[in-house]
Order: structure tokens, then C-alpha cells, then sequence
């Protein structure tokens, strides 16, 4: 095994040797791991004895990245005002030239750009709401006035 594969698979201590203006201090690091292959996926197994708070912290690290994560209505979001901002800045000159420029239907980018007309608060809720489908959205009928959208979008009492 060659020394930049050393530590890839069995967790072996790897040392690095800092150049000499930084003191020629030599650092080592050990992380006890072992990567084992399950089919196609791998696995990081880590010693019975090794604190648990590893993998508390690995199961918070990993719903936070889920959760950051950009739906496809937040990415429809950013792009329907990037456009928008495009052509208030006269960068481009109609939808129909943002269209052929992203290789789009001049309909599809309409559909998506009508997202910026959204009140702030439809737009906080559909975002933190998990079950909503980007395609119902922006083929929603939205009225004109942001307090008619709030009206929409509440539940039926």
C-alpha cells in the first residue's frame, strides 16, 4: 500500500512531518476506525470502547446536513428571483432570452419566475412545510394581493 493510502482502510495512526520553518514538529494523529465494504456502500466501524458521544454527534451531524439540504422549491425559489434580478438590472432582456440562454421552455421559466410574485409568508410556509410538491406550486392559480394568497393557502375552519 502506498503512503498516501496508509489509514484509508484499517485506521492506522497517520503521521505527518510539518517542514522545517514550522519547528520540524512531527504530529500524530490516530482516529480508531475501521471501513468495511457492504456492497456498493461503505461503512465506518468504530471499536465497542470507543465513547458514544461519537455517535450522538455523528446522528446530529447528519440530520443537520438532511436538513440543509435544499428542497427543489427552495432551488426554484433562488432561480426565479436570480432571473428576476437579471432582468431588473436589464442583464437580460426577456424571459424568452433567459429561456434559450438555460436551454428552458420560455412556459417553464414563466411558471417558475411567478414564484417572486409569492407574499414572504406563503413563501416561510411552503418552505417549512416538508410534503410540498414544487410542480402544485407553481401551477397553483396564486391571486394577485399577498393577503389573498395567506387566504389560500390557510386551512379550511
Amino acid at each position: 500500500m502506498s503512503k498516501k493510502h496508509r489509514g484509508r482502510f484499517k485506521g492506522d495512526p497517520v503521521t505527518y512531518q510539518l517542514p522545517s520553518p514550522a519547528g520540524g514538529v512531527q504530529l500524530e494523529t490516530f482516529v480508531p476506525w475501521t471501513l468495511v465494504k457492504r456492497g456498493l456502500k461503505k461503512q465506518v466501524i468504530t471499536p465497542l470502547d470507543a465513547p458514544q458521544e461519537f455517535l450522538s454527534e455523528a446522528t446530529r451531524e447528519r440530520e443537520a446536513r438532511a436538513a440543509a439540504q435544499d428542497t427543489a422549491l427552495m432551488r426554484a425559489l433562488g432561480l426565479a428571483h436570480h432571473w428576476q434580478r437579471l432582468l431588473d438590472e436589464q442583464r437580460a432582456a426577456s424571459v424568452a432570452e433567459i429561456a434559450a440562454a438555460e436551454g428552458m421552455d420560455v412556459t417553464q421559466v414563466r411558471r417558475v419566475m411567478r414564484l417572486t410574485l409569492l407574499a414572504p409568508e406563503v413563501v416561510e410556509r411552503l418552505v417549512g412545510s416538508p410534503d410540498v410538491v414544487l410542480e402544485k406550486v407553481m401551477r397553483r392559480p396564486w391571486p394577485n394581493g399577498w393577503g389573498d394568497q395567506m387566504r389560500v393557502l390557510a386551512p379550511p375552519a
